[in-house]
C-alpha cells in the first residue's frame, strides 16, 4: 500500500507539473499572437499558416485585374450577345466584368437569359441607353424608321459606360471569342492613341478593287474624297478601313481628346 501510495503522489506531481508547463507555454503563445496583431494589422488579420499555399500552377493562371468588356444587346439579337459572352467567359482565367449596354425594354428578356443558364454567375451590369442622346445627331429616314439602330452608337460613348475603368474592350454581338481574352487586353497601345483597332481589310477584294469606288474595305468605299474636307483628312484613298466591331480602348486618353466630341461632330456633319 506504501509503494501504491507513492505511485499515486508521483503521478499527480506530473500531471501537475504538466499543467504548469501548458499553462506556461499558453500564455506565452498568447501574448506573442498579441504581439503579432498588434504590431502589424491593425485589423488583427493575419495569413493562417496552416491553410495550405495555393499551388504554383494555380496561382500563375489566376488573374485579378479585373478587365471590363463593354457589349451591347438588342432585344432581336440578344441570342448573339449571350453566345459572345459565353464565349469570353469560358476562354478566360480572368476577371472579366461585362457592361452590357441594352434599351428598356429588353432588360427583363436579358435578367431572364442570364439568369436560367450556365452564366448566371457572370459579374455583369446592365446599362440602359437613352436614346435620346442622339437626337439631332442620326439622319432617321420616316419610311423606315426602324433602320435606325440606336445600340449602334453605344461604343461612342464608351467612357460613360465605364466611368471608373482606365482601359476597356469592346465587342459586337456577332463575336465568338475563341482565345483568353486576357491577350487582347493586353494590346500595347502606343501614347497617344485611344484605341487600337483590327483593319478591315480582305486581302482579296483589295487587290481586285483597290481603285474600285464604293468598295467597302477601302476609306474610298465610305468617303466622298471629292470634297474638300475629306482631302484635308490626308487619308489615302486606297486605305484599308478597320473594323469597329472589336477593339481595346485606353480610356484616360479617350477623354482627353474628347473622342466622344468629335464622333458626334463628325454624326451631326453626316445629317
Amino acid at each position: 500500500s506504501v509503494k501504491f501510495s507513492v505511485n499515486i503522489s508521483i503521478l499527480i506531481v506530473a500531471v501537475v507539473i504538466f499543467l504548469v508547463v501548458l499553462h506556461h507555454n499558453f500564455l506565452g503563445l498568447s501574448d506573442f499572437l498579441k504581439r503579432e496583431l498588434s504590431d502589424s494589422n491593425p485589423l488583427g488579420l493575419q495569413p493562417v499558416d496552416f491553410i495550405p499555399a495555393v499551388p504554383q500552377r494555380l496561382a500563375d493562371e489566376r488573374n485579378d485585374k479585373e478587365i471590363s468588356v463593354v457589349i451591347a444587346a438588342s432585344d432581336e439579337r440578344l441570342g448573339g450577345a449571350i453566345a459572345a459572352m459565353n464565349s469570353i467567359y469560358r476562354n478566360t482565367k480572368s476577371n472579366v466584368v461585362f457592361h452590357i449596354v441594352t434599351l428598356n425594354d429588353t432588360v427583363d428578356h436579358l435578367r431572364l437569359w442570364l439568369s436560367n443558364t450556365a452564366l448566371k454567375n457572370l459579374r455583369y451590369r446592365i446599362l440602359d441607353f437613352d436614346p435620346r442622346v442622339l437626337e439631332g445627331k442620326v439622319q432617321v429616314d420616316p419610311q423606315k424608321a426602324d433602320t435606325l439602330k440606336p445600340l449602334t452608337f453605344a461604343r461612342f460613348y464608351l467612357p460613360s459606360l465605364v466611368p471608373h475603368a482606365e482601359k476597356a474592350i469592346y465587342v459586337d454581338d456577332d463575336i465568338i471569342v475563341q482565345d483568353d481574352i486576357l491577350e487582347l487586353y493586353n494590346t500595347p497601345l502606343k501614347p497617344g492613341h485611344a484605341a487600337a483597332f483590327s483593319d478591315d481589310c480582305d486581302s482579296t477584294t483589295n487587290k481586285v478593287a483597290v481603285r474600285g469606288a464604293g468598295n467597302q474595305y477601302n476609306y474610298i468605299g465610305f468617303l466622298d474624297y471629292k470634297k474638300e474636307t475629306i482631302r484635308k483628312l490626308a487619308m489615302k484613298a486606297n486605305t484599308c478601313s478597320f473594323n469597329p466591331g472589336v477593339f481595346v480602348a485606353n480610356l484616360t486618353e479617350w477623354k482627353l481628346q474628347n473622342i466622344t466630341k468629335q464622333l458626334e461632330k463628325w454624326m451631326a456633319l453626316n445629317v
